[in-house]
């Protein structure tokens, strides 16, 4: 990871960094590494979007593990330079600043973990489309739902899931979705 932290520019490091101290905080939902690749990529530098998930993973563990052992930012930059690091100067400056400005924040209550631990709804789209033929078929006029969940992992990492659903199996996944709301209107 090291290798390829080197290659990222200091500004999008630290925004990196930012977002992964953000999501620890409960302040945003995950990181969007995809989003944050491209624009590392628009600006030159080649990265792919898995290098960027494992760096975004192994900050998001390091910054966990400093919060869990409360350590102090020149705690935390010691730990990394006795691990055998071979971290670039410019990212450890980085990992120390951010640790120093925001790290405080990072709760580690029991709920927070366990939360953390199943990931997080993000966001919901759907849509109506039909199909009207295929190769075996020509005349199908076939309604179907396609549903996109946007989820972050535990990790942090936002990933979107499709999945299409005919109708009835769609009216169904409502009539579920009513039920939970009128429950949690109960609690």
């Amino acid at each position: 990871a090291a290798d390829k932290i080197r290659l990222i520019p200091q500004d999008f490091f630290a925004e990196l960094c930012e977002q992964i101290i953000q999501h620890l905080n409960h302040k945003i939902p995950g990181v969007n590494t995809a989003e944050l690749c491209q624009r590392i990529q628009t600006s030159g530098v080649e990265i792919n979007i898995g290098d960027l998930a494992k760096i975004a993973n192994v900050l998001s563990f390091l910054f966990s593990t400093a919060a869990r052992n409360n350590l102090s930012p020149e705690e935390l930059v010691t730990t990394l330079g006795s691990a055998g690091s071979t971290l670039p100067k410019h990212a450890v400056q980085v990992i120390r600043h951010v640790w120093n400005e925001q790290g405080k924040a990072i709760g580690v209550s029991e709920d927070a973990r366990t939360m953390a631990a199943v990931g997080q709804f993000v966001d919901m789209k759907w849509k109506l489309g039909v199909a009207m033929s295929s190769d075996t078929c020509r005349s199908l006029k076939y309604p179907y739902v396609t549903v996109t969940l946007t989820v972050a992992d535990p990790s942090g990492q936002i990933t979107d899931k499709s999945f299409e659903m005919t109708i009835p199996q769609f009216k169904n996944f409502f009539r579920q979705f009513k039920e939970m709301a009128s429950v949690l209107e109960t609690v």
